[in-house]
Formats: structure tokens, C-alpha cells, sequence
């Protein structure tokens, strides 16, 4: 019977435990979660003591992994998990799963002879998750405009695997793309899924046509000298991760509304996202000739 300890996390790593739970050969831990959160019978909930009976062959860490650089990213626990504290918690031999873990932390446990795979960085989850962002996106985007989407000038800078489902889900709507980016390629995808291509340096010559902005380029791109152009009543959701690519404060200067949209498939789709990272973990764990099961 194989053991997962799901430590931290948002919604998504509730879920994600209680998907597991529901396998009977399966033996579900949870740590960095209050006490009132869970309400699966079979997830049991443990701290970090270095007890026998509470070590598990997995872990299973947030995206990030860590909220600073020292505890792990708890969204639903009062206390705070020691990343030092985790090495600990594994059967020898174990592995730990976790979304963009810093070199430091990775080094932490690979010292002590222990695996460490970023899920994240998967494209099987890459492509699974982009489809609950761009769904999230679009929710943003309906609740922060006055008008309909179809009545929208779109532009979506950039054209990764977000921005191409997130094409594809407002065509839907009827509604005016464009899709910025620099590779000619990257174009001509914009155009295969519905959109206009055009490059960054043309877009940004005419800003102020657009009305609703979507960012996907994880660096500075929407800056003050860039937003000067923008209509005052333009909408900007950033869905880039950390820091973004939009200077938000200027944005609020301009009196421009900026939203940065981060761990989207967490707030809009938890179950679905759960459910995402479980088949990614187990797809890795088939690869690696492990027994899921």
C-alpha cells in the first residue's frame, strides 16, 4: 500500500488528497491544513513530528512550493512547516512532488538522497492546467467589464499554451483577437485558432484600440511607457506568474484596472485541478515502472 503525505497548498491540494483518499490502496496524509478544512473521512491529519506510522513514500508539495524561503506555501494552516522539517516525514527511498521548488530547497532534500520532480514543469499538466486559467481568465473578464465580450476589442500578448486555449474559448464569444507575440510561427497559430497575428512591436503601436488585455509573457511588457497608450476604461488581467508583466502601480496611476490573475485553476476549478495534478503524478509514476496502485 503506497503512502502520500499532500502538504500545503490552496483548494486544489484539498481535493487533490480527497481524490486519493477514495482509492482504498492508497494511505492519504495531509499536513499544513487546519483541522476544519477537511471533511474526507479516510485523509489523515498529521504534523511534523517524525513519527513511524505518519511517514508516507510521497510528498506532495504546492505550486510554489514555498512562501518564503523557509516555510512551505500553507494557504489553509495558521502555523508554519519548516521546509527542513519535510526530509523527515519520507520512508527512505521516497520522492517528492512539487511545483517550482528554488535550487536551495531542491538541494535540501536531494543531499539527504531524496528525489525531487517538478510536476509543473510536465506538459501533460502544462496543457490540463492551461484550460482552467484561460476558464478563469474569462470569468474575470466577464465580471470586470460593463459590456458583452462579443462587444470587446481583444488582445492577448503572447501565444503559449494558455493564450492558444484562451483563443479558442473566446471565439466562442464571438469576439474581436488579436494575439501578440514575436515568433512568426506563433502568429500563424493565433490565426489557425480564430485570432489576428501581429507582432509585439506593432501592437504596442496601437494600444488604445483595445479593450480588454490579456497577458501570458512572464516579464515586464505592459509598462508605464506602454499603458500611457491604453484607453482609460481598457481591463487588464495578467495571468503571468510572479512578479507579472504589468506595472500595476502605474496602471493604478493611469486609473487603469489591472488584475493579477495568479493560481486561477485553484479559485475557478479546485476539483478539476485536484483531479489534474493526481493524473500528472500518477502518469510520472507509470513512467518511472513505480506501482501507482
Amino acid at each position: 500500500m503506497k503512502s502520500f503525505s499532500v502538504v500545503g497548498g490552496d483548494l486544489r491540494y484539498i481535493e487533490l488528497a480527497t481524490f486519493l483518499s477514495r482509492d482504498k490502496n492508497k494511505r492519504v496524509f495531509a499536513m499544513g491544513f487546519d483541522k476544519n478544512v477537511f471533511t474526507a473521512a479516510d485523509v489523515k491529519l498529521v504534523n511534523s513530528s517524525s513519527r513511524e506510522e505518519n511517514r508516507a513514500d510521497y510528498i506532495i508539495l504546492p505550486i510554489p512550493a514555498a512562501k518564503d524561503d523557509n516555510h512551505v506555501n500553507a494557504n489553509f494552516y495558521t502555523g508554519d512547516i519548516p521546509m527542513k522539517s519535510l526530509p523527515q516525514l519520507l520512508h527512505e527511498g521516497g520522492t517528492v512532488f512539487a511545483g517550482r521548488m528554488t535550487p536551495a530547497h531542491k538541494k535540501l532534500f536531494e543531499d539527504k538522497g531524496i528525489s525531487v520532480i517538478d510536476y509543473s514543469e510536465r506538459e501533460d499538466f502544462a496543457v490540463m492546467n492551461a484550460v482552467a486559467t484561460a476558464e478563469g481568465a474569462v470569468q474575470i473578464a466577464m465580471e470586470e467589464t460593463d459590456e458583452t465580450l462579443s462587444s470587446q476589442k481583444i488582445l492577448i500578448l503572447g501565444m503559449g499554451r494558455i493564450a492558444k486555449v484562451l483563443i479558442k474559448q473566446l471565439v466562442g464569444f464571438s469576439t474581436d483577437i488579436t494575439a501578440a507575440a514575436r515568433k512568426p510561427q506563433d502568429l500563424e497559430w493565433a490565426k489557425i485558432f480564430g485570432g489576428k497575428g501581429l507582432t509585439l512591436s506593432k501592437v504596442f503601436e496601437n494600444l488604445s484600440e483595445y479593450d480588454l488585455v490579456f497577458n501570458t509573457i512572464p516579464a515586464m511588457i505592459l509598462d508605464e511607457t506602454k499603458l500611457i497608450k491604453m484607453k482609460k476604461s481598457a481591463v487588464i488581467i495578467d495571468l503571468a506568474s510572479k512578479p507579472g508583466g504589468v506595472d500595476f502601480e502605474a496602471a493604478a496611476r493611469l486609473g487603469i484596472k489591472a488584475n493579477h490573475a495568479l493560481s486561477l485553476p485553484g479559485k475557478v476549478a479546485p476539483v478539476t485541478s485536484g483531479e489534474v495534478i493526481a493524473k500528472t503524478i500518477a502518469n510520472i509514476l507509470i513512467e518511472r515502472g513505480e506501482d501507482y496502485e
